[in-house]
């Protein structure tokens, strides 16, 4: 880089010296490429399709259904819809009529009901939590979401 010490006249030098303010610029255009992803996190959810074992389902288990949109989220128990208020009352009155059919607490070969989610695809993640979050107030321990397999060409019907 080279310096203008000035000539033979005395006017002003009109030159500015660009090359901090570049060296600032690139140090800042760094810190953002670096910090901008970790504050800013968009993560797309798409319940999955998988491939697993089948669940054996029991008939003390219970069976949720969450569908959810901008205006609110749909509960059904079995096939009849409940609001918050009713889903909990209704898991803990389960719990309580389970574990007394099968001798009280002190039994040690009680086997608690589980709690199977199917949520649709588009289901908000608040209306799945806020189930999730109910059915674990209500003392449910085990908690599980079913998912449809992936379509196969060769997959037999039952």
């Amino acid at each position: 880089m080279a310096m203008s010490v000035g000539g033979d006249n005395d006017t002003t030098m009109a030159d500015i010296n660009t090359t901090p303010l570049v060296d600032v610029m690139l140090v800042l255009l760094i810190i953002f490429l670096i910090a901008v992803p970790v504050v800013v996190q968009s993560i797309k959810l798409k319940l999955p399709n998988v491939r697993f074992d089948p669940t054996t389902t029991k008939p003390e288990n219970v069976s949720l259904s969450i569908v959810g949109d901008a205006t609110g989220c749909n509960v059904f128990w079995g096939t009849s819809k409940i609001g918050h208020e009713e889903l909990l009352s209704r898991a803990v009155a389960k719990l309580k009529a389970e574990i007394a059919r099968q001798g009280g607490v002190g039994n040690p070969d009680l086997e608690l009901p589980e709690a199977h989610i199917r949520a649709d695809v588009n289901t908000p993640w608040q209306c799945v939590g806020g189930a999730i979050y109910t059915m674990q107030m209500a003392g449910f321990s085990k908690v599980g979401f079913i998912s449809e397999p992936p379509p196969e060409e060769n997959t037999p019907r039952l």
